[in-house]
């Protein structure tokens, strides 16, 4: 037996009552948190709406978890399908393993891109801020494999070997590559160099993401070869001139994300990090009209006029008083003929005025 080793845990599953708590499935839903949590942060240090990226890891998380289990029981459906020691139905049964990362990223994409859709917003925007957090969320995820004894790698006689039950493959006495720490590792210093990175170069439309992708595939496709883990058979794992089913997979995503930053690099248009409502409009009017007038400047005009029109009829008020009343006489003595106007006025003339009429 070597001196050191990394042993593996007894127990993947803990009952709280009659409730199982699956220590892989706690790994994974840390992962999501401090995904989501640091690309809260990472977004709103963007110039982002604070609980956009929550709001968008539903879809995301909903997605991902289906993309997932589907890679890998498509790559691995002889398991569950074509053996006698598991039911078809155990393909629905993600608590006891088994997701595919590539499968994860495609599927989960398409719940971000189907997110920014609805809200307006740049998916690689969204795609750059989220891209460190990805890779913590699997270097977390991946002490998943610890628990469940998986996904380990072949024997090996580093001090850092990893000690496997016999009801999970391993042998008595022999230590197996800790592929799963492997993995861990690699993405938390990817985790790290891709905040620099984005930091030092201002990466944007999507050229950050795509690094994640590259850096991600160049790492797995190493600790992939080192895997013995069946992956498109039932007892061992279908090749083609020596490489694994994954590996193929992460020669093509790698070659695919590093084409696409090459083709987007001189790109400089802007990215949608904020979509403004229609409340945030002039309520006045809209962007071609010209400015209304203030209600309360109405208001003041108005005043003025009143008062105009109040002063405008004390003046005519006053003219009248001193010519003499114009109203019913002026405009008869404009119709009435000449020859009358002249009786009246010898008459009026000739009548005695009463002497002491009114007083008595």
């Amino acid at each position: 037996m070597p001196l050191a080793s990394i042993p593996s845990p007894a127990e993947g599953v803990w009952h709280l009552g009659f409730i199982p708590i699956r220590a892989y499935a706690l790994c994974i839903v840390l992962g999501v948190i401090v995904a989501v949590w640091l690309g809260e942060r990472r977004w709103r240090a963007r110039g982002g709406e604070k609980g956009t990226i929550i709001d968008i890891a539903v879809p995301a998380v909903i997605f991902g978890l289906i993309g997932g289990r589907l890679y890998h029981v498509i790559t691995d459906w002889q398991i569950y399908f074509n053996n006698p020691l598991k039911e078809p139905i155990q393909a629905l049964y993600i608590w006891e393993g088994g997701l595919g990362i590539w499968g994860a990223i495609a599927l989960g994409a398409v719940g971000v891109w189907w997110a920014c859709r609805r809200r307006g917003l740049s998916l690689s925007a969204v795609a750059d801020t989220v891209a460190p957090g990805i890779a913590f969320a699997q270097a977390i995820g991946r002490w998943g494999n610890w628990f469940n004894q998986e996904l380990y790698g072949s024997p090996t006689t580093l001090p850092w070997g990893l000690e496997i039950d016999p009801a999970h493959g391993g042998e008595p006495g022999v230590l197996y590559h800790p592929t799963f720490l492997y993995e861990s590792l690699w993405n938390v210093a990817l985790g790290f160099a891709l905040i620099y990175l984005g930091r030092r170069f201002s990466l944007r439309h999507g050229r950050l993401f795509a690094l994640y992708v590259a850096g991600y595939t160049l790492g797995r496709f190493w600790i992939e070869g080192l895997r013995i883990d069946p992956v498109g058979g039932i007892d061992h794992a279908v090749e083609f001139l020596g490489l694994r089913i994954n590996q193929y997979t992460a020669l093509a995503l790698f070659v695919g994300a590093l084409v696409y930053f090459w083709v987007t690099r001189n790109k400089t248009s802007e990215e949608v990090v904020v979509v403004h409502s229609d409340d945030d409009a002039d309520p006045a009017h809209g962007a071609d009209q010209a400015d209304q007038p203030d209600p309360a400047d109405l208001s003041d005009k108005a005043d003025q006029t009143d008062e105009g029109g109040k002063s405008d009829q004390t003046d005519r008020a006053g003219q009248a008083d001193q010519t003499g009343e114009p109203g019913e006489n002026a405009s008869v003595s404009e119709t009435e003929p000449a020859s009358e106007q002249a009786e009246r006025a010898s008459g009026q003339d000739a009548e005695p005025v009463p002497e002491e009429k009114n007083s008595r």
